[in-house]
């Protein structure tokens, strides 16, 4: 599912626009962004909970340890 996010000043002009563009498309669905206020993680440090948060690596761990050395077959 891909969303086509419509800023809320241009709904009036793009909104039936885009989902006529769209209509062939059953992947896609417009919408306008609704949301309001500021954006609360813009400049903030974690505050009180810096000490729960934790980054972390989803990759596979590699295995430890080294290959051993194999001739090409010739």
């Amino acid at each position: 599912m891909i969303f086509c996010v419509i800023p809320r000043e241009l709904a009036d002009e793009l909104y039936e626009k885009m989902v006529e563009y769209y209509s062939d498309n059953p992947n896609v669905t417009v919408i306008v962004d609704r949301r309001e206020g500021n954006d609360r993680r813009a400049g903030k440090d974690a505050g009180e909970h810096a000490e729960q948060r934790e980054i972390r690596d989803r990759r596979r761990a590699r295995i430890p340890g080294t290959f051993p050395d194999t001739d090409a077959p010739t």
